[in-house]
């Protein structure tokens, strides 16, 4: 039938979305490189993303966020130690592909770029940001019952410093190239979980 909207993954159509706004950035990503990325045409968009871009960008988000915390909460369950499975989380983010220096992470850059424009993607961006400082502070809190680490500060705080770091370390890592030096500044911050 003529007018038909194309059926197609949403959650693949969202993936492929989010490459172009990793690459080209919410305001310079075009509607028709977005629905090329996609291979969907308006009409589907449109039915499917009935807030047009800004809610492709938000479900991008999330879809993005839930695969990374699915990734880091099962691994940190898997793991024999989770404080240590966290330190080697953060010192590969200093060994990261040069793309990503270049594009950043994409978490923290819908929080900087966009989220004082949009209160949408603000919410989106903060709800994800407490969840991945949940996740610290769980761990922390374990760790410090079974006395893998000998910091007796509050583990939320603690939870929120790493959290900050997981955000510095992609704004630093695009001035700085040095994978030695990136290092050795996660090291320091990581010395709190001693």
């Amino acid at each position: 039938m003529a007018g038909r909207p194309k059926i197609f993954d949403e959650n693949q159509a969202i993936e492929k979305a989010t490459e172009v706004f990793r690459n080209k950035g919410y305001n310079t990503a075009s509607a028709d490189e977005l629905l090329n990325a996609m291979g969907i045409g308006k009409g589907s968009f449109y039915l499917a993303f009935k807030g047009g871009k800004q809610e492709l960008y938000v479900k991008s988000i999330e879809q993005f966020s839930e695969g990374f915390y699915k990734k880091l909460a099962e691994g940190i369950e898997k793991s024999e130690n989770g404080i240590e499975f966290i330190r080697q989380f953060f010192l590969s983010q200093a060994y990261s592909p040069d793309c990503e220096k270049e594009r950043g992470c994409y978490l923290g850059n819908s929080l900087v770029q966009l989220s004082e424009k949009d209160a949408e993607i603000k919410k989106t961006s903060i709800k994800i940001i407490k969840k991945l400082q949940q996740l610290f502070a769980e761990v922390i809190e374990k760790a410090q019952k079974n006395d893998q680490i000998k910091s007796t500060e509050n583990p939320k705080i603690l939870a929120w410093h790493l959290t900050n770091l997981w955000n510095g370390i992609h704004v630093t890592r695009r001035m700085e190239s040095s994978p030695e030096i990136l290092k050795s500044i996660i090291e320091l911050n990581l010395k709190l979980l001693d």
